[in-house]
């Protein structure tokens, strides 16, 4: 219900590129967003994402976030999970183009799942470093298996709780992280405040689910207040998080 609420909310608030008077903010919208080019790897990230939905093989998943909503046993089809938990083949087109448009060279991405969000990264910037964790050792082996591509060498992956992995990582900066698993509250603004020293100016930190659950939306408010926080653009699905100094303190709601 708090989902459905909150989507009819964002619809009556949310506009497109004539609703944002930032430069910086039309520009991602028009060239990034609303780019309606055919990609290539578009049909390199559709085989992807199909070869695993027609997965039958079971895996025994360790769930260290927030559980499913869906499944209430541990044991999962493969082709169950890409459907229902794995990144929506538009979603991950976004990403791509996100990743594409502003062109990070270190990427942190919490929660792997079955790589899909991953491999659309690693497509956008074969030039970027990608460290991405996952929790559930099982569902990293099976990422890990179908990420092993020549082309994907810039994926290193790290099976792992989030908040271990996460203080042992030898990074001073990231440009881009993705938080993509461990949908709570609490999760949520640990992370970001554990991984807020690693952001510099031009740094995007992008959080998924922020309608998720009550939690997980009073968390992306109490994110877009923080001061170093400058620009935010809540997509409904999508919150994305900007540090530009140089930029007034905005927050945009964007239909993609």
């Amino acid at each position: 219900m708090h989902q459905f609420i909150s989507y009819i909310k964002f619809l009556l608030k949310s506009s497109n590129q004539h609703g944002a008077h930032s430069p910086f903010v039309y520009n991602l919208i028009t060239k990034c967003f609303y780019d309606k080019s055919e990609y290539a790897e578009y049909k390199i990230l559709k085989a992807y994402r199909s070869n695993l939905l027609q997965n039958p093989e079971t895996i025994k998943i360790t769930d260290f976030g927030s559980g499913s909503k869906v499944f209430t046993t541990d044991e999962r089809s493969i082709k169950a999970i890409a459907k229902t938990s794995g990144t929506s083949l538009k979603i991950s087109e976004l990403l791509f183009r996100i990743v594409r448009y502003f062109q990070p060279n270190t990427i942190l991405e919490l929660g792997t799942n079955l790589g899909i969000g991953t491999h659309a990264m690693a497509l956008a910037n074969p030039k970027s470093q990608i460290t991405t964790i996952e929790g559930c050792a099982e569902i990293l082996k099976v990422a890990h298996q179908h990420l092993l591509e020549p082309e994907l060498s810039n994926i290193n992956t790290v099976q792992g709780d989030f908040r271990s992995v996460i203080e042992n990582l030898n990074k001073d900066t990231w440009d881009l992280i993705f938080f993509d698993g461990h949908h709570s509250q609490d999760a949520t603004l640990t992370y970001f405040e554990k991984l807020l020293p690693k952001a510099h100016n031009n740094s995007i930190f992008i959080f998924d689910d922020i309608y998720w659950s009550k939690g997980m939306t009073e968390a992306w408010e109490n994110i877009k207040n923080h001061p170093q926080v400058t620009v935010t653009v809540d997509t409904f699905n999508w919150g994305l998080v900007f540090f530009r100094k140089e930029q007034f303190k905005e927050h945009f709601k964007i239909r993609v």
